[in-house]
């Protein structure tokens, strides 16, 4: 492993190749202000649910793999109320639905920017900002967003089942507005992540993701420059790739990270009320959930069910996107 690839992201709590800096990594490279987001009217949201039934888990790493920042423990005892959540991730289907029916523009639209893995950029030599100090792998891409994902010479024709990307969390707050949902807390998308199995690693269990056939979509090979491509994929895969989890959610962990509801604080778990935590009530970054694509277990193992990262809630990037959480009943 060379020293570049141990390097952190750039932004608390992660320390993982696969985070993706924070906006501001690539700000100072260049870049357009942004413009009024538009207000997004009431939606139609056909992503397919996944019922979660009420009950109590403990929160919290069990397999000892735990990354220093993160904070991952202490292990606690949750109970939490019973919710419906999307089986998959929103695919670029759904959100250009979104798009369609209320004009929105995204962040990484009106910044003029988003983060690209670079093996992924597809993009004059002119649209590229730069590196993001610290991690030289992602690059500010001038013209890359959610409908063109590694910048203005690519699209996504025939990618309508894969992840939405270059998605901040502020835009997908703005969907869920239009849709009538809200993003999961992140207590929810771990008790959910876990499928019913109790204090396993991963969402099928305790097995390393490629023991018996590939069961996520992580990178293989020598991080950041070769990736063999053994599960198939470089970047995305279809969001109803490999088998759902013991409560029909697919990919829950690799792929693409997804944005939850909860600030990030490291120190949260210490305090967190034992019944429907909603997360801290202030902070600077917003939880990310899953893992990605770009995650190894030789250096970022975030494709685990406890692991957390976090970024501001304007940064987007190739590697994230969002599932939602039905509203609860009043």
């Amino acid at each position: 492993m060379t020293s570049d690839e141990q390097t952190g992201s750039g932004h608390e709590g992660c320390g993982c190749g696969c985070g993706t800096p924070g906006r501001d990594a690539f700000v100072q490279l260049g870049s357009r202000p942004a413009d009024a987001a538009a207000t997004p009217a009431r939606g139609r949201h056909d992503v397919e649910q996944a019922r979660v039934p009420a009950g109590r888990f403990t929160m919290g790493d069990s397999s000892g793999d735990q990354n220093l920042g993160d904070g991952e423990t202490p292990r606690h005892e949750l109970t939490l109320d019973a919710f419906e959540i999307d089986a998959t991730t929103v695919t670029n289907a759904d959100f250009a639905r979104f798009v369609d029916d209320t004009g929105y523009r995204t962040e990484a639209e009106t910044f003029g920017f988003s983060a690209v893995f670079h093996l992924a950029v597809a993009a004059d030599p002119g649209d590229i900002m730069g590196q993001a100090d610290g991690t030289p792998w992602w690059f500010g891409v001038q013209g890359a967003d959610w409908a063109h994902p590694g910048g203005p010479r690519s699209d996504v024709d025939g990618l309508d089942d894969h992840p939405a990307t270059h998605v901040s969390w502020n835009d997908a707050v703005a969907y869920c507005a239009w849709a009538g949902r809200r993003l999961p807390t992140e207590a929810e998308w771990e008790y959910a992540a876990r499928g019913g199995v109790e204090g396993a690693k991963y969402p099928w269990g305790d097995a390393e993701v490629d023991d018996g056939g590939w069961r996520a979509n992580i990178w293989q090979g020598a991080f950041p420059r070769t990736n063999t491509l053994d599960d198939g994929w470089l970047t995305t895969a279809p969001v109803r790739t490999f088998e759902p989890n013991g409560y029909g959610l697919w990919q829950p962990v690799g792929n693409v990270w997804e944005w939850c509801q909860d600030w990030f604080d490291p120190g949260y778990y210490a305090r967190s009320p034992a019944a429907n935590p909603a997360g801290p009530e202030r902070g600077a970054q917003r939880i990310l959930r899953g893992g990605s694509y770009l995650c190894h277990l030789s250096y970022c193992n975030r494709y685990r069910n406890s692991a957390r990262s976090s970024n501001t809630p304007d940064s987007s990037m190739g590697n994230a996107g969002f599932r939602t959480v039905a509203l609860r009943e009043a």
